[in-house]
């Protein structure tokens, strides 16, 4: 691989990650809500005593955060402390930090997400070329349509129809929470029994939108490469209809269905976020939108952040590796 491409590569992931940095401290910020006083009045609401909530309070606990330093200072000070990987302290949850509050959260959502997403990319992909190709049944090709509505519900909407469904209409599962009110997290056989029911419902939704995505795609993607001349040659030597459909035609549709993954992520991450706000369950998801409505500037920069590096790294990564997956592809030409 050309060494002046990856360099180029490793400069644009750079510029890449301070673009979305910067974007990421200045918006929360453009509401212009103060988050020390948003966060005395919550816990005052909720029966806290503070005494009386003076300015000279909140600004003691703003200049505790460093939020009573100019904007620019701030930010230089944000740039330093990712540079080191310190995601600062919660406000709402002080003096816990932010890594913490992610690394406990991080594990939920990356089972959700890694086993929905290798599960609809493999079922999406192989239901997709099973539907274009010309020697399938007939009956199996008619799945497009409903294939092509179901892609097109958004999963927070599936999440919300399923929930009403199957946890408050027919009561088969429940519909709130990563485990029971009552049960303590352990490493027991039956806590993890607990946890995958609780997970059936926020898992099948987000698995029912993408299957369709993913079919959809790789349908299209079947449908040109069997009009190529290496299928038809392929097919004139008598080759085993199994051996067509996925040595030739699966085999080479799936590099496209690669380069998607790696774009798709992006709305699949935020898609399972929504998932997880919807069903109450410990993931990212619930923590940023506690963090956004109680304005908690660093639990919002730090999940922010470490959905920007995930999308970058993985995109970094396919990129790379694509030209291992299909010879023809030389970046040393570009």
């Amino acid at each position: 691989m050309n060494a002046k491409y990856v360099i180029n590569r490793l400069v644009f992931v750079v510029v890449v990650i301070w673009t979305a940095a910067t974007a990421n401290f200045f918006l929360p910020r453009i509401s212009g809500q103060n988050p020390i006083r948003q966060r005395i009045l919550k816990l005052t609401q909720a029966g806290v005593a503070f005494g009386a909530v003076t300015d000279e309070l909140i600004k003691s606990f703003e200049h505790k955060f460093g939020l009573d330093k100019p904007p620019s200072e701030q930010y230089l000070i944000y740039l330093g402390n990712l540079v080191r990987l310190d995601l600062g302290i919660s406000i709402a949850n002080y003096p816990t930090r932010v890594d913490k509050i992610i690394g406990a959260a991080l594990p939920w959502t990356i089972g959700l997400l890694g086993f929905t997403t290798i599960f609809s990319v493999v079922i999406g992909s192989l239901l997709g070329a099973i539907v274009a190709w010309h020697r399938s049944v007939a009956w199996l090709q008619v799945l497009a349509m409903p294939l092509m509505a179901i892609a097109a519900i958004p999963y927070y909407l599936l999440g919300l129809i399923l929930l009403f469904i199957f946890a408050w209409y027919l009561k088969w599962v429940p519909g709130n929470g990563g485990y029971g009110m009552l049960v303590t997290p352990n490493w027991s056989i039956a806590f993890a029994f607990d946890v995958l029911h609780h997970l059936i419902l926020p898992a099948f939704s987000i698995i029912l939108s993408s299957v369709g995505f993913w079919a959809l795609g790789m349908r299209s993607i079947m449908v040109n490469v069997e009009g190529e001349d290496f299928m038809i040659l392929a097919e004139a030597k008598g080759l085993k209809p199994s051996t067509l459909f996925f040595r030739y035609g699966v085999r080479n549709a799936l590099l496209p269905q690669a380069t998607s993954l790696a774009l798709a992520l992006g709305y699949v991450l935020s898609g399972s976020i929504l998932v997880e706000v919807i069903y109450g369950l410990p993931g990212l998801g619930g923590i940023l939108f506690e963090a956004i409505k109680g304005v908690d500037f660093p639990v919002i920069q730090g999940i922010s952040f470490s959905i920007i590096l995930a999308i970058t790294f993985s995109t970094l990564i396919l990129d790379l590796i694509l030209p291992l997956l299909d010879p023809r592809i030389n970046y040393g030409r570009a």
